[in-house]
């Protein structure tokens, strides 16, 4: 399962919307889609004309120190995001360090009844454009 097509769509649709590029932002900032889903949402957005390649993190990575922690792909969860944005992104802006964050928060909408159906998982990305005046 990957969270990376709702990430990817919701990202092109705003700066469609916004006529706006990734260069635009200090960083383009993803839940918890680890290293996988970050390739997958990379590759997605690439088809689409729009290249996060340069200033993309993502909070399933950021939350861990892969050479010293044995984590696999990076972190997965809620939680990934809640705990990158409040104890390190909004303090870098603080400190003056990030000035634009687009920041997008992924998740499954889990169902006991959709997984026991077989179905497919669907996923949601919300995003908020983070900046300082």
């Amino acid at each position: 399962m990957t969270i990376a097509p709702a990430a990817a769509e919701t990202i092109a649709a705003y700066f469609k919307d916004t006529g706006g590029k990734p260069d635009d932002y200090d960083c383009v900032v993803t839940g918890d889609l680890g290293e996988v889903g970050s390739r997958s949402l990379k590759e997605l957005l690439k088809k689409e004309g729009v290249d996060i390649s340069e200033n993309h993190r993502d909070c399933g990575l950021m939350i861990y120190d892969r050479r010293q922690q044995d984590v696999h792909a990076g972190g997965s969860g809620c939680g990934c995001c809640a705990s990158v944005l409040c104890s390190r992104l909004l303090g870098d802006m603080e400190a003056g360090r990030l000035k634009n964050i687009l920041f997008i928060a992924t998740g499954a909408l889990l169902s006991t009844t959709t997984a026991g159906q077989s179905k497919t998982i669907p996923s949601v990305a919300h995003l908020v454009n983070l900046t300082l005046s």
